[in-house]
């Protein structure tokens, strides 16, 4: 599970820094990419990555505010002439739908492939095998969201030593107790997987928040974040302006980190104002040490938990 960060800037493109898109590549997990934001000229960031339009499948948008959203319309028609054929889904604010069917209507677009758009209402998006996305309204003038991707647990890894003792040498008996929760051998004895197995592997959990003033309460929502990904639009020095404009500064952002027990804090959505960022890195960690600051291409991966 990877964390590319295809434009991390605030408001307008500048040379350093593209507006908002995130990928969430999650390739060996289930073959798809998942895009939150598509700000303009997403396509073009794409095409400095190995991603694939094809790929993505989900695509989550925050608010509706053009720096992440008016890259939809080109990578929606692009997909179309990159082997897309297979279904879409658009996940946003209300309004989201009217916008997309508008933008593909007037410039006659036709895609090759299915597209669905839902409207966001806080809860639970969608719960699969393996993931359970989350939604929560922020606080940013206009309707905005914060997401969470929570991985399932996963079964422990399989102890053969348990099974040596059991008199079972290894062979594909040991593949079989992997697959299947109980097995019943020739002569009716019958295995159970819980037996032969350690701890499950708990899920991995990684938060995307958009654009918004400071929220004690998401504390609770992104609780324990492998990765939380948090705007930091401007310093500390400028906390009025962040207030005045709904977006939070850096520090704000490293609070939220440690009252929520994350793992590690990612700052994106900078303003073009600060030409260097060390200084905002710096205000972040003198609160939450494990920050990091995204830029444009930045790659962050989310390791698998290991119990041991």
């Amino acid at each position: 599970m990877d964390i590319r960060f295809l434009g991390t800037g605030a408001g307008l493109p500048s040379k350093q820094r593209n507006v908002t898109s995130i990928a969430l590549e999650l390739l060996p997990e289930n073959g798809s990419v998942w895009l939150f934001d598509c700000g303009e000229a997403t396509q073009h960031q794409i095409l400095h990555t190995n991603i694939k339009p094809r790929k993505i499948n989900k695509i989550f948008i925050t608010h509706l505010h053009g720096d992440h959203i008016f890259g939809l319309p080109g990578l929606l028609s692009s997909r179309s002439f990159q082997d897309g054929h297979t279904p879409l889904t658009i996940y946003g604010p209300t309004g989201v739908k009217e916008y997309v069917e508008t933008s593909l209507a007037i410039s006659q677009t036709k895609l090759r492939y299915p597209l669905y758009v839902e409207e966001l209402t806080e809860g639970v998006l969608f719960e699969d095998e393996q993931f359970t996305v989350s939604c929560k309204l922020v606080e940013h003038g206009i309707p905005s969201y914060g997401f969470t991707v929570q991985e399932k647990d996963k079964p422990g890894q399989l102890q053969p030593e348990k099974l040596r003792a059991c008199g079972f040498p290894p062979g594909p008996l040991y593949q079989q107790i992997k697959q299947n929760e109980s097995i019943t051998l020739e002569n009716g004895e019958v295995l159970y997987r819980k037996d032969f197995i350690g701890p499950d592997i708990p899920g991995r959990k990684v938060s995307i928040i958009g654009d918004t003033r400071y929220v004690e309460e998401l504390a609770s929502f992104v609780e324990h974040s492998d990765v939380l990904v948090h705007e930091a639009t401007f310093s500390n020095d400028d906390e009025q302006h962040a207030y005045d404009y709904f977006h939070s500064t850096t520090m704000q952002a490293a609070k939220l980190a440690q009252n929520a027990n994350v793992t590690k804090l990612v700052l994106t959505h900078i303003s073009s104002r600060y030409q260097e960022t060390d200084s905002l890195l710096n205000e972040a960690k003198s609160i939450f040490q494990a920050t990091e600051i995204a830029h444009d291409f930045s790659v962050f991966s989310v390791r698998e938990n290991k119990n041991t």
